[in-house]
């Protein structure tokens, strides 16, 4: 081996976490030694959240097409080319890696390392054949596919979400394991795109989003054709012709389902294998790196952050969390980490859209001490023009009118829900929604509306209306 790297901070994974704090770090003057084995951008950029975005896209627009007489434009059924929908997604992702590229962190100033990582102590790690010590590092790993302890499954050929970018030809019957966000996406975008597909979900499909907005999603999934099998198991998988074969459990009966293509889309495992992490003195529990609330591992100059945790999975957690830990080791700061205020985004059509607390998650936690407001998407004018009227907007509040979540089912509920990300963050009260003035006609102006209905009681109930005609009277 060479002489030893001495740096500031060491950072283990080149995804969206690990890239988040080497380029703060750097630019900020701390040496920074970055350790990737794989592709840089990591899942989000790769397998993850810009291919996937980028099919869905191609979905959509195919969607509206087929669906212009609704305008009472008219057009030919459009031919769907799936090898050059793919090339539409590869060439998207092209167009963002140099942001993510081994040259750019270089010319940032970090020294790149393309090698597994693996501790050979508290304070060091071996990678790419040289030994690298440092003050603080961190652990950004990602996670991949968790893959069920199905029997059978590992005799057929199936994708995950690191493979089925790479298919280029649209699947006669994609069956899909899993019911959340990668499954339900991908099941959207593929049947748009012409495949037949169905949905095995164990439980209900999107368990972490509010059951109302969760059945307006099940509604449009269905009316776009996709067989949704919830509350079934899948009991084994066996190779059918050049397909497979899956028999499950549903409502106490025995099915049989045949498919050209599996997708298993049953969740995420964190990357901690071999590693060497108990030489470094890092603890694991439930399969994740144990962190506190500073994201510091036991050994408290090792921070883990990102999907390697176990916790909240997405992209925009990893700039968080990066920003968590350069306060806390460049700076000294004792940051810790707030998830009270976390937006999530289910990008079909409608998307669905949470922040804060689902309503049951709020009387679980404040008793029945709350209040819930809905507006319609029916009731908006700019839904009506662009004829996007499926869909509601959901708030919680504590009685006094304290925001304690949201929820949006309906067009673009992924740009609407910021507003109320913000508001819960800051500790706002209703009023400063229903306060504010939203341009008309928008789409902005549900989140005014509903903040507004949750006056109506009080607002033109008996008590307004005496007051009225008194200070009629006396005026």
């Amino acid at each position: 081996m060479t002489n030893p790297i001495n740096t500031d901070i060491c950072i283990i994974g080149g995804g969206s976490a690990g890239l988040s704090v080497a380029a703060g770090a750097v630019q900020m003057g701390a040496r920074v030694v970055l350790i990737e084995k794989g592709r840089m951008g990591g899942d989000c950029l790769n397998t993850g959240c810009i291919p996937s975005k980028a099919l869905l896209a191609a979905a959509h627009y195919a969607h509206t097409l087929k669906n212009g007489s609704t305008f009472g434009i008219h057009t030919s059924p459009p031919t769907i080319d799936f090898a050059g929908v793919m090339a539409h997604v590869r060439e998207v992702i092209a167009g963002i890696a140099p942001h993510d590229s081994v040259e750019r962190f270089e010319r940032l100033g970090c020294t790149v390392i393309t090698d597994h990582a693996r501790f050979t102590g508290p304070g060091e790690l071996v990678a790419g054949g040289q030994t690298v010590r440092a003050r603080r590092f961190v652990i950004a790993t990602g996670s991949r596919a968790a893959v069920p302890p199905i029997p059978g499954l590992g005799d057929v050929s199936y994708l995950t979400n690191e493979t089925i970018f790479n298919n280029t030809t649209c699947p006669n019957h994609l069956i899909i394991i899993g019911g959340g966000p990668i499954g339900i996406e991908m099941a959207q975008a593929h049947r748009r795109l012409g495949a037949r597909v169905t949905v095995i979900e164990q439980g209900s499909i999107l368990p972490k989003d509010d059951p109302d907005l969760v059945a307006v999603a099940r509604k449009a999934l269905e009316d776009d054709g996709i067989s949704l099998y919830e509350a079934a198991m899948a009991k084994r998988v066996e190779p059918h012709g050049s397909g497979c074969r899956i028999t499950m459990m549903h409502k106490g009966a025995e099915l049989t389902l045949d498919g050209s293509h599996l997708l298993v889309a049953a969740g995420r495992s964190p990357n901690i294998a071999d590693m060497g992490l108990d030489l470094a003195g890092v603890d694991c529990a439930n399969g994740a790196i144990a962190v506190d609330n500073r994201l510091r591992t036991r050994n408290k100059k090792i921070f883990a952050i990102g999907d390697v945790t176990g916790g909240l999975q997405f992209t925009h957690m990893a700039a968080y969390d990066a920003g968590i830990v350069i306060r806390n080791a460049l700076f000294h700061l004792p940051a810790k980490i707030n998830h009270h205020a976390v937006p999530w985004v289910t990008f079909i059509d409608p998307e669905i859209a949470q922040v804060g607390l689902t309503e049951n998650a709020a009387r679980a936690a404040h008793c029945n001490d709350i209040r819930v407001i809905t507006w319609n998407y029916a009731e908006n004018d700019r839904a009506r023009t662009e004829r996007q009227t499926q869909g509601l907007i959901k708030v919680v509040t504590t009685a006094s009118g304290r925001i304690l979540g949201a929820g949006i089912a309906g067009h673009q509920a992924g740009e609407l829900i910021g507003l109320w990300s913000l508001a819960i963050s800051r500790k706002m009260k209703i009023g400063a929604v229903a306060g504010h003035i939203a341009p008309y006609p928008t789409l902005g102006e549900i989140s005014k509306r509903v903040a507004g209905a949750w006056y109506a009681p009080s607002l033109f109930g008996k008590k307004t209306r005496k007051i009225v005609r008194l200070l009629l009277r006396l005026s």
